[in-house]
């Protein structure tokens, strides 16, 4: 079984909640819409649109852009059914949704929210998605969500100040090639083995959409807005040690399982694992550019994305004080993260071989 990192969005539909926080994702999906049913269209054989059609989303989250995610590629499956067939699928086709995260994901909060009318019926499924979680050809058409660019766990010797791969930093900043090799191995290990479970899972010809967040080629994490913002919380927990908030050797060996990938290293690793053909790799341009423009609704943003991350480690109280002081930073040098390197936002379409 994969290592289940202690990573969760912050649960629940409160005012700093991710269900609350999440609208920069949404957009992207509705951004990104278009070219995913121009995908559905052209790539998916109408063979697999049976009496039962299955999507999967890994990495839901509690809410709500998973029910958008779905609902298009329903919306974009019946399509297809109706003008190749000229059949009503709602007489013909049962869909199900299978939602997928780690067990300690906010189940309660995303199934509260399933919208009303909607035409599918819906399941849950707990578990590590950089393992098996469903049975051998389970479903036909798979999402990952802003959840690519996680990884299981930190890679060895990242956290321990005696090592030469300690991280000062943390997150991957790109700029020690040293321990953005090391982040590189583990994220490559990783997604081969995500790849090879949903391979497995996956009924042959079935299509794998994974929407998010990448670098350019030769692009460093820390010289865009993102990655600007982790180095705020990076900083954030540095003054609170020095301020003698939390100690400091607790920040040393705090880092976070995620890597960014180079648009080239998500091609490699895709191709050496063997599994899927790359259908489409979109640069999607998101309608609201990097990020918002408020550092008040970046901090927030970023505190419903990493919040719940950073209180299993060091407590509510100091994550609280930790986004408020990224904010002051975000405002203080608010013309940094204007002045970012773009990343890039894309959507990938994958073919099971």
């Amino acid at each position: 079984m994969a290592t289940t990192p202690q990573w969760i969005m912050v649960g629940g539909d409160g005012p700093e909640s991710y269900s609350q926080h999440s609208s920069y994702q949404r957009a992207l999906w509705e951004t990104a819409k278009e070219k995913m049913n121009e995908a559905i269209s052209a790539k998916l054989s109408l063979d697999l649109i049976s009496d039962r059609f299955c999507v999967a989303d890994f990495g839901c989250a509690s809410g709500p852009n998973t029910f958008v995610a779905v609902q298009n590629i329903i919306d974009a499956v019946e399509d297809k059914y109706r003008k190749e067939t000229g059949q009503n699928p709602a007489e013909n086709i049962e869909f199900q949704v299978l939602f997928n995260d780690f067990s300690t994901n906010d189940f309660n909060t995303l199934f509260q929210a399933l919208p009303p009318g909607r035409r599918y019926y819906s399941a849950g499924v707990p578990g590590s998605f950089f393992g098996r979680v469903l049975p051998k050809h389970s479903f036909h058409i798979g999402v990952i969500s802003y959840a690519f660019h996680f990884t299981s766990k930190n890679p060895k010797g990242i956290t321990d100040r005696d090592s030469p791969l300690w991280n000062k930093d943390v997150h991957c900043t790109g700029f020690n090639e040293a321990v953005k090799k090391a982040y590189l191995d583990q994220y490559s290990a990783d997604t081969k083995n995500l790849l090879d479970a949903r391979a497995e899972e996956l009924v042959p010809g079935g299509l794998m959409l994974i929407l998010g967040s990448g670098l350019r080629d030769g692009v460093k994490i820390s010289e865009t807005a993102k990655g600007i913002m982790m180095d705020f919380i990076g900083a954030s927990l540095n003054d609170l040690a020095q301020q003698g908030v939390i100690e400091q050797d607790k920040v040393d060996s705090f880092s976070t399982p995620l890597y960014v990938a180079e648009e080239g290293e998500l091609r490699q690793i895709i191709k050496e694992n063997g599994k899927f053909t790359i259908e489409a790799f979109e640069d999607i341009i998101h309608p609201n550019e990097e990020l918002p423009s408020d550092p008040k609704i970046l901090a927030v943003s970023f505190r419903a994305s990493f919040g719940a991350f950073l209180s299993a480690y060091f407590g509510e109280d100091t994550m609280t004080k930790v986004f408020e002081l990224v904010e002051v930073k975000a405002r203080k040098e608010f013309s940094k993260i204007q002045n970012a390197k773009p990343g890039m936002q894309y959507l990938i379409v994958l073919r099971k071989n």
